[in-house]
């Protein structure tokens, strides 16, 4: 073997002995690995408590949007318009939370869920109040033959807040707790659309229309119902 071909065979031999000492990075002795947990999701508090049915209606809520309007579109597309940001999808603002008191509510019912029923539909104001119970908001409507009433639960989504209820018909003093009666159990959310004004949204309810909407306004001191 020549001096030239032993330089050669040496350092083949020193690089390929490098490279057999060398080993994949790992942790310490005595260190692990860890996974950080966050906080738990809002919406799992009011999934606890909606029904199966209840929370598919809400996840359809966008798709109950788009049916609604395009019913209603084909006979009342002027009216739709002078109602603005009301029946307007996406206009919800940040801080959904209402203010406790007395409210005008007023409802609009959209689409229809049956061949012949209407799908436009409007109803005269009436009275409906905010209020703190435990930690939690409730809406009650105050007058007519049927009247929802519910709690409101904060959601992953920062602009709305959960609202499940039941409806009180008639003479009865007070509305079924919501679950009691499935075919009384309303679901929706309520978002904030202008400087005090609220709307609460019911997607697919268990009436003849595809949606209702409720406006919110603050009613003035002198005006509230005795």
């Amino acid at each position: 073997m020549t001096r030239k071909s032993t330089v050669i065979f040496f350092t083949i031999a020193l690089v390929g002995s490098l490279a057999s000492c060398t080993t994949k990075p790992g942790l310490r002795p005595g260190v692990r690995a860890s996974v950080e947990v966050g906080p738990p999701l809002k919406a799992e508090r009011w999934k606890a408590v909606a029904t199966a049915a209840d929370e598919d209606r809400l996840a359809r809520l966008g798709l109950a949007w788009q049916e609604a309007l395009d019913d209603a579109g084909k006979t009342n597309a002027a009216d739709i318009r002078r109602e603005g940001k009301l029946l307007l999808p996406r206009s919800a603002l940040p801080r959904p939370e209402p203010t406790p008191g007395s409210y005008n509510c007023r409802l609009i019912k959209l689409g229809s869920a049956t061949p012949k029923g209407k799908t436009f539909e409007t109803f005269k104001p009436f009275f409906c109040y905010v209020e703190i119970e435990d930690d939690l908001l409730t809406i009650v409507k105050q007058t007519g033959s049927q009247r929802p009433a519910g709690r409101l639960w904060a959601d992953d989504e920062p602009t709305r807040l959960i609202f499940l209820g039941s409806l009180a018909l008639g003479d009865e003093t007070a509305p079924l707790a919501y679950g009691d009666d499935p075919k009384r159990n309303m679901a929706g959310v309520l978002e904030r659309i202008a400087p005090f004004k609220w709307r609460l949204v019911i997607p697919w309810p268990q009436s003849s229309s595809k949606l209702d909407v409720f406006e919110l306004t603050p009613v003035d001191f002198a005006q509230q119902p005795q």
